[in-house]
């Protein structure tokens, strides 16, 4: 959710491309002129994986809680329990009572002047906005892309110095008001000197760079850079098992998962909360223009991330209520949203502070974290082992993690958390958690253009760490950052993570990952038979409510210890704050808004089972409803979901690998544009009938029917 930059870049490279169609560049120079292309070769990394220390000691002791599943009768508010009583009373006060964040809300308003407003929609751009902001991209961002990579390249070809060039991309920023001079200032100087850099040691076009970083949206061009296989242990894959259903009464772990806290140490309460920045309500935004512009006192819908009030209630919440939780995965994105303004020093410092709360409020209980994008300066920055620039290297963030993650995590994870920020720990016998640096798939790291083969040969590391488990009969439950299936994630790489869930289908029992600040989920399928599921990856609620949501997490009741264990998700809880009410009446409440067997009505939580539930989806259309609005943490200000809006979702829960939404949603997409089709036919009846009655003279009949 980190995009916010690319707009300035893509705005700026358009006015030249246009610019360019009328007084068309000369793309060769003088020899004068020309600077030649920098000769860059990958440095050799003799890392060996099979040297590496691993995790042999269960690190969390025996299981001294006992844990009740949430009831499987559907339930939404126990009338029992003192804080829905409560809940249910405000729910109960009239509803357009006045206060901050009950805003008038309109999607469709612009801060931009018309002209511009004009302008932008000429050139489509606020089309590409949102489609980078989104990461739902389409030929109108492809083109985009094209366009700017194309140009900067031509710059860089003819001499222009890499000061020039964010000279230049600042002015545009400034002069056609895209943002504030500061945030024009910031992501042309943080973001610049990066692009830059790599853009002068690529040796492919536009066309290979934009179908790289877009996806399916921008072609399948063939690129032989970034073609890569990851290649397996000669071991047969074990004999497919049918995953039994978990024992009834069994004991469970219960575990907290923790996503995209998005911390904003600058929030402050009353300023303007409707800004033209990417991230509102601080000081900094000045005051509001309406009553209605103020930012909430526990948080607003609007772009704003997290105040501290409001992490500090959750967490007191949290410790409170569940104070019986067994262990904590916390799977990133710490810093806020202001990514034309972070440094590295101050990312540390929200690091540091994070973990620091985290031991205080919940002393000796096990975290296991997981890397966010959020957490380089700049966001999505995370060169490759082989970058070692003093510069460029990212060691300044991974030895810090190492330290920060010591008071959790064995010293045997120190080596590959400071190779790559991923780890391998066993938590129980028989049990363990991998966790990924998802930011090697990320396809906004522009390091990877350079070279995306397995990334600090992390997947092959994976596959050692997985092949090891299978030998040893342990059950994993891998945890990171980016979903896997997200369009965030590189098609090359998410392919091969893909191939990897499926040889080692029998070992893999769930998957945690945030990111997309959703409440949602992703099954993997046999890459060979469609029809059968294989995997679930889980995707956590944020805890910002950037934007437009209620803030959140999660619980998941786990398969314990005992003989037949299967280490399964047995059941999971999503619980929210609704943030309307709690600005309204300053008194916020967490409470738990659905549990999952309940909610769907579902058997267990198999991949099987979360297969028939969207094949259910498919067909029912309340039971889908029911989901958007768990989906949207029940916020008050979700848009409308039509037919397309339904297939995308549908789409993302199939699609576990990225980018190709045909092979997984045809199914799918074409059940539901059946019933948009009879919808329609029902539509086109309905109207041709009452113009029948009403030339029949029955129109007065007709109304009273209606």
């Amino acid at each position: 959710m980190s995009q916010y930059y690319f707009p300035i870049f893509l705005v700026f490279l358009l006015e030249l491309f246009r610019l360019s169609q009328s007084h068309p560049f000369v793309f060769t120079a003088s020899s004068g002129q020309r600077k030649a292309q920098v000769e860059w070769h990958q440095p050799d990394d003799d890392w060996n994986i099979q040297t590496v220390p691993r995790s042999v000691h269960p690190l969390l002791e025996n299981q001294h809680n006992t844990h009740r599943l949430p009831p499987t009768s559907y339930h939404v508010i126990d009338s029992e329990n003192h804080d829905d009583k409560v809940l249910k009373r405000l729910m109960e006060i009239k509803e357009n009572a006045t206060a901050r964040t009950l805003f008038s809300y309109n999607k469709e308003e612009s801060h931009l002047p018309p002209l511009l407003t004009k302008t932008i929609k000429y050139f489509n751009l606020q089309q590409v906005a949102f489609e980078l902001e989104t990461s739902v991209m389409s030929q109108v961002s492809c083109t985009a892309c094209k366009a700017g990579a194309g140009l900067l390249q031509h710059y860089i070809r003819t001499g222009k110095s890499k000061e020039e060039i964010i000279k230049t991309i600042y002015q545009y920023c400034v002069n056609l008001k895209i943002q504030s001079p500061r945030v024009c200032e910031g992501v042309s100087q943080l973001f610049g000197v990066e692009v830059i850099y790599v853009l002068k040691r690529v040796t492919i076009g536009p066309d290979e760079i934009c179908s790289f970083i877009i996806g399916d949206a921008c072609e399948d061009i063939y690129n032989p850079y970034h073609e890569w296989e990851v290649d397996f242990p000669p071991v047969p894959k074990p004999e497919i098992r049918e995953v039994p259903l978990p024992q009834e009464g069994a004991p469970v772990f219960k575990v907290l998962h923790l996503s995209d806290t998005h911390f904003d140490p600058y929030y402050a309460e009353g300023s303007n909360a409707d800004c033209n920045e990417p991230l509102c309500c601080r000081l900094t935004n000045g005051r509001p223009t309406t009553p209605n512009g103020a930012a909430g006192k526990w948080g607003d819908y609007r772009k704003c991330d997290t105040p501290q009030r409001t992490v500090d209630h959750m967490l007191s919440h949290i410790a409170e209520t569940h104070s019986d939780i067994d262990f904590i995965i916390w799977t990133g994105d710490l810093p806020p949203h202001d990514v034309w303004n972070q440094t590295k020093e101050e990312n540390l410092k929200v690091l540091k502070e994070t973990v620091k709360q985290m031991s205080e409020k919940f002393p000796g209980i096990p975290i296991f974290p997981a890397l966010g994008n959020h957490e380089s300066a700049p966001v999505n920055s995370f060169p490759p082992p082989y970058v070692q620039q003093v510069d460029s290297s990212i060691s300044w963030l991974y030895d810090e993690l190492d330290i920060q993650w010591r008071r959790w995590l064995p010293a045997s994870v120190s080596h590959t958390v400071r190779r790559g920020a991923f780890y391998s720990v066993l938590v129980r016998p028989g049990y363990r958690i991998i966790s990924m640096n998802m930011n090697y798939c990320n396809n906004k790291n522009w390091w990877l253009l350079l070279n995306s083969t397995d990334p600090a040969t992390e997947l092959s590391w994976f596959i050692y760490e997985l092949q090891s488990a299978e030998f040893a009969n342990e059950k994993v439950h891998v945890i990171g950052h980016i979903p896997p299936g997200h369009s965030d994630c590189l098609k090359v790489w998410s392919r091969n993570y893909y191939k990897i869930v499926s040889r080692y289908e029998n070992t893999i029992v769930a998957q945690f990952f945030g990111h997309t600040h959703f409440d949602e989920f992703e099954v993997f399928y046999d890459p060979h038979d469609l029809s059968r599921a294989t995997s679930i990856a889980y995707i956590g609620p944020s805890v910002t409510p950037y934007y437009d949501l209620n803030p959140g997490y999660r619980i998941y009741y786990i398969d314990g210890d005992h003989d037949h264990t299967t280490r399964l998700v047995v059941d999971h809880e999503s619980w929210i704050m609704n943030l309307k009410e709690a600005n309204l009446y300053d008194y916020p409440i967490w409470y738990k808004l659905y549990s999952t067997r309940a909610a769907y009505t579902m058997r267990s939580l198999r991949p099987v089972d979360w297969d028939i539930l969207i094949n259910n989806m498919t067909d029912n259309k309340e039971l889908f409803d029911l989901y958007y609005k768990h989906y949207w943490k029940n916020s008050p200000v979700r848009p409308e979901c039509d037919f397309e809006c339904r297939k995308r979702i549908l789409c993302d829960a199939k699609s576990g690998r990225s980018h190709d939404r045909k092979y997984f949603c045809e199914g799918v997409e074409a059940k539901i544009d059946e019933n948009n089709k009879g919808w329609k036919d029902w539509l086109l009846s309905s109207i041709s009938s009452s113009l029948s009655y009403a030339l029949s003279g029955l129109t007065r009949i007709f109304w009273r029917k209606r």
